[in-house]
């Protein structure tokens, strides 16, 4: 193998070796971890006592003897280590003896400090409450011999080398004397304590309330609710109350900037029937660091009819440098997602963020937020004018009314040709504009709005492309007039579908999620509407009025043709009525948009 070879595989042996543990223990094999038995998730491990139980049958043994190891929990755990090892008191630090499965479908041997055997593990990351295993008794082995195991709950809630029980050689007389069994499980949150349902009753009154819709009662599936009480004469606690829908977890942090990153955050959690609360600081868009209670206390939970709702106490200030005190100004961020296992995932929608920083302990106060930024609200707005109301009118005038007013001009031009142009230069600006918004707030191209952004990309490409087209656009005797005809009506026939598909994939965008079903269905409502009046303006144009007419006058038909008196009118009611209710559509997304 050349040397480039050689050095290539060596890149790549190190950059595995650095990378792949983090991710590839999901299959068991954990023999690095043998030493220390800490797994390499990046997090360290629980100090809060475990739910899980280790167990022998047996407090003695004899060489050759099989003693029964069972490791079991009040909660699922979807890996583990288990060793047996010599006594702290001996100075032994190796494995002693070796194991046998019971389950080889979701348990493995390993082999630890070169002895076969010698430990045993998960096979996959799938859920378990319970492993039974037998431990073989070695010929040469010492008078104690101490269990200990390291449990993975999730990836980042872990226990560390647990110690379990010490059985002891026959006729060794244990000293001091050690009980055959660790000390009994304690469940990683309080008991649901919380009976009664949380009120937004004294909400800036006694104590500071951010309510997502506002107003709402916290007891209702769709309330997002946070409150926050001062406690004590000397205010040196806080008491948190949170409540959001059941559907995975709901979340609040407090950050100095509006953007998701080095944030201090709390999370009630839904894990099967209870809700595991904790602290955590968010570093990025990463799942959350630190996560535990410490520092919390007085906490309770409720899962009850499509709600989680959670509270605690915290000091004012804590000593762990990533907890912020509290008497300093944030903003209040509310975020909710799906949780699998006690996991979160991303939050499903922009999160809740205050309008303003708050001091958490000062004067109550009832707070308000928005779950969209002001920018990404001026790009829909801006978007939704340009083409529900100026680029719709615009190509309207020009697909139909181009024979109406022939004897008036507008500063020299025909009237239709002035107010379609007027309303395309106006639609193209208004473009410009909102295209450049979106890369302001995202300081560049967003990864995750999926199609959106490439069909806007389209549209302000094929509406700059319009007015080039029309700047070189022949003569109307031009015998190559109709290359122009075709090519400006395609084109912007093309521009216009592109922009209704960005608007119906814009409102599900999670910076600008526009209330559904509803807001939906009013788009949908301007798009009918749109395409019922260029139906009845079609059947007008091409059946109608060529029944009114007789066969010479049809020869002698155009565009430029004076309308009859009854077509104009209707014509103009037509107008009014589309421009009207394009309008009430309009109105009606832009309010929806000020209120997100």
């Amino acid at each position: 193998m050349s040397s480039v070879g050689l050095c290539c595989l060596f890149f790549i042996s190190v950059s595995l070796h650095y990378w792949v543990p983090a991710g590839c223990y999901a299959n068991g094999k954990v023999t690095e971890a043998c030493g220390n038995m800490e797994p390499h998730h990046g997090v360290p491990g629980q100090t809060i006592p475990s739910p899980y139980l280790l167990t022998t049958n047996s407090t003695t043994f004899s060489p050759g003897d099989h003693v029964q190891v069972i490791l079991s929990g009040t909660s699922h755990f979807e890996g583990f280590l288990l060793q047996a090892k010599g006594t702290a008191s001996q100075g032994s630090a190796f494995t002693v003896g070796t194991f046998t499965l019971t389950d080889p479908k979701r348990t493995q041997l390993l082999t630890c400090n070169k002895q076969q055997d010698s430990a045993v593990s998960h096979t996959s990351d799938a859920r378990q409450k319970e492993v039974v295993v037998v431990w073989n008794a070695p010929q040469d082995s010492p008078n104690e011999v101490q269990f200990f195991v390291t449990v993975v709950a999730h990836y980042s809630v872990l226990w560390v080398k647990l110690p379990g029980p010490v059985i002891y050689h026959h006729g060794v007389t244990p000293y001091p004397p050690q009980s055959t069994v660790t000390s009994p499980p304690v469940q990683m949150t309080t008991s649901p304590s919380l009976f009664r349902p949380l009120s937004s009753e004294g909400c800036g009154q006694s104590k500071s309330c951010l309510l997502d819709p506002p107003g709402c009662d916290p007891n209702d599936p769709h309330c997002f609710f946070l409150s926050m009480t001062t406690e004590g004469p000397e205010k040196k606690s806080v008491r948190f109350e949170l409540s959001g829908p059941a559907e995975g977890y709901v979340a609040f942090a407090l950050s100095w900037d509006t953007w998701m990153g080095n944030d201090d955050a709390y999370m009630c959690v839904k894990d099967e029937e209870k809700v595991l609360v904790s602290a955590a600081i968010i570093s990025g868009r990463t799942q959350p660091d630190d996560q535990s209670q410490s520092g919390l206390s007085a906490v309770s939970w409720r899962l009850t009819d499509g709600l989680i709702q959670c509270t605690f106490s915290r000091p004012v200030k804590l000593a762990n440098p990533g907890r912020y005190d509290l008497d300093q100004e944030y903003f209040l961020f509310i975020a909710n997602g799906h949780a699998q296992y006690g996991k979160i995932w991303k939050h499903s929608r922009q999160p809740l963020i205050s309008t303003h920083r708050k001091r958490i302990t000062s004067p109550p106060e009832i707070l308000t937020g928005s779950r969209a930024p002001t920018i990404m609200k001026l790009h829909g707005a801006l978007m939704l004018l340009a083409w529900m109301l100026t680029g719709s009118v615009g190509t309207f005038i020009a697909s139909f009314y181009k024979p109406d007013w022939p004897n008036q001009t507008l500063l020299g031009q025909k009237v239709w040709f002035q107010v379609h142009r007027g309303l395309m230069i106006l639609t193209v600006t208004l473009t410009i504009v909102a295209f450049g918004l979106p890369f302001f707030y995202r300081k560049g191209w967003s990864k995750h709005a999926g199609v959106h952004p490439y069909l806007g990309c389209g549209v302000l490409a094929l509406s700059l492309i319009q007015p080039i087209i029309a700047a070189f656009r022949p003569l109307p005797d031009s015998d190559r007039r109709y290359i122009f005809n075709w090519a400006h009506w395609g084109v912007g026939s093309v521009t216009e579908i592109m922009a209704v598909a960005a608007m119906f994939l814009g409102m599900h965008q999670s910076s600008l999620l526009l209330p559904q079903p509803w807001a939906m269905h009013v788009l949908i409502g301007y798009v009918t509407w749109l395409a019922l009046f260029r139906f009845l303006l079609l059947v007008h144009k091409h059946h109608i009025k060529k029944s009114l007419l007789s066969d010479d006058q049809q020869a002698i038909l155009s565009d430029q043709s004076e309308p009859c008196h009854w077509g104009s009118i209707m014509k103009s009611v037509t107008l009014a009525a589309l421009v009207l209710v394009i309008t009430g559509c309009l109105i009606t997304l832009l309010y929806s948009i000020a209120n997100i």
